[in-house]
């Protein structure tokens, strides 16, 4: 199976496609591809095709690679902001098929993230897309408020938010039966968990306002970033 890389979609002109400085340094010197060697080209909206490493930085399109790999659903995690870890949470969630990240700083959030730690969130993204063979790489949003964060998916339905401290049905439990009805015609879900601590009463009364249904992953009390991969487990398992 040849290397995939993601590129820029302005990257490809026709049947060309021109690789940046750092993305000849990692053919040639990292994975010792040279001219005629072929690699899996993806532009991480959708679009990918297996190139033929024609040297001076250029590469042919052979033809499109039509191998997905990605849910039949637009999958938004909201997270609210751990203190550590979030890079994890940004790789593993892109492995289990997420469409867009949206990191949410809440009234119990410690961590404001610097410019450069957003942009190495997005790179890992990259990363993670490259190494789990998908074709779109997600959305990693800047990181807004609360209140911002509910606003950004007022107009999605089938939303959830994570909550281990109030009485609500397992996740596991309800989307087994949310599916049996309609799964052909759901295209977006949204999740939504917490950082330490969890969120305060008036944070779940502002989600529950915006159509956000109360569930629970189980009974123990699942760790900031655990809680993220758990619940984006068990949604991806039934649309897989």
């Amino acid at each position: 199976m040849p290397q995939r890389l993601v590129i820029d979609p302005t990257q490809r002109q026709a049947q060309l496609v021109t690789f940046t400085k750092p993305q000849q340094h990692y053919l040639h010197r990292v994975l010792r591809l040279q001219a005629g060697d072929q690699v899996i080209v993806l532009d991480g909206l959708g679009g990918s095709w297996l190139v033929a490493i024609t040297g001076a930085g250029v590469g042919e399109i052979l033809e499109p690679w039509e191998v997905d790999q990605e849910l039949p659903i637009e999958i938004t995690l909201m997270v609210a902001l751990p203190k550590n870890g979030f890079d994890e949470v940004v790789y593993q969630a892109t492995e289990l098929g997420v469409g867009r990240v949206i990191p949410v700083i809440s009234d119990r959030t410690l961590l404001r993230p610097s410019p450069q730690k957003i942009q190495r969130w997005r790179s890992i993204a990259q990363e993670a897309t490259e190494q789990s063979e998908r074709r779109i790489v997600p959305q990693i949003v800047d990181p807004v408020s609360f209140r911002a964060g509910l606003e950004l998916t007022a107009d999605l339905n089938h939303k959830y938010i994570c909550t281990p401290r109030h009485h609500a049905p397992p996740l596991s439990r309800l989307l087994p039966e949310f599916l049996e009805v309609e799964v052909e015609k759901i295209k977006e879900l949204v999740v939504l968990t917490g950082c330490e601590g969890g969120f305060t009463e008036q944070e779940v009364e502002g989600a529950i306002d915006q159509k956000f249904q109360l569930v629970s992953l189980g009974k123990p009390i699942l760790r900031a970033v655990t809680a993220p991969i758990v619940a984006l487990a068990l949604i991806a398992s039934k649309f897989d």
